[in-house]
């Protein structure tokens, strides 16, 4: 399917403000029916039409209700399923955002944002990585404000125009200080969840497992099941 949004082919900044090295994006929002999605696929393709690489957590990981269906049409019961497969959406999505990707797109539409790309622009802001919201949806909670402690991390401003998400993007990036050459070490709980999400991407790569459902399902049992296995096994 084509974007809906159009993009302005002056905006391609993959060479100079981009440097040698290609930029990646993680694309946080909402992603539970279909128009949500076809709207974060947009924003995604306004992103790689300017010359960034994208992480699109529904297209490039995985949706929890598909592989869900392919773990519980395994014989698997349908809460250890779900039990399991969260824990490796969760992983995935920690090593996309602390290690993988570079900075963080955050979709707030809806009637509250949604919940997940909070969490992920919170650690995205938490990590000093660029990061740029974009909100077109009037409706809000606080006297036609936004709460503070959501936009407070994008400095109090957001974009209507999902065009001018590359350029913010850009200027984000040109004020963000360089990476440390060695950077702090992380907490034992967030270097766990990054070298698990490391290794399943690896998994989905070896495997080819990238859209394909049925694969992906066993990538996440081999890696996720763990003693859930065994209780199904004995069961």
């Amino acid at each position: 399917m084509k974007s809906a949004i159009s993009v302005d082919p002056s905006l391609n900044v993959s060479a100079e403000s981009l440097e040698s090295k290609l930029h990646r994006v993680y694309c946080a929002g909402p992603l539970f029916n279909q128009a949500e999605r076809d709207e974060m696929t947009a924003i995604a393709d306004v992103l790689q039409a300017s010359g960034f690489a994208v992480y699109l957590p529904h297209r490039d990981g995985m949706e929890f209700r598909h592989v869900h269906h392919q773990l519980v049409d395994q014989g698997w019961p349908a809460p250890q399923a779900a039990h399991f497969l969260h824990q490796a959406i969760f992983a995935l999505d920690i090593y996309q955002l602390v290690e993988a990707c570079d900075s963080v797109v955050w979709n707030l539409n809806g009637r509250t944002p949604d919940e997940g790309a909070v969490s992920e622009a919170a650690i995205a802001w938490t990590l000093g990585k660029p990061l740029v919201a974009y909100k077109d949806d009037v409706r809000s909670l606080i006297t036609g404000r936004d709460n503070p402690l959501l936009v407070g991390l994008v400095d109090f401003r957001t974009l209507d125009d999902p065009q001018k998400i590359p350029a913010a993007l850009c200027a984000a990036i040109a004020q963000s200080p360089a990476p440390a050459r060695q950077p702090a070490p992380l907490p034992p709980p967030v270097a766990r969840a990054v070298q698990q999400g490391r290794e399943l991407w690896s998994a989905m790569h070896t495997n080819h497992a990238h859209g394909d459902n049925a694969a992906i399902a066993e990538v996440v049992k081999d890696l996720f099941a763990g003693e859930t296995q065994s209780v199904k096994t004995d069961a």
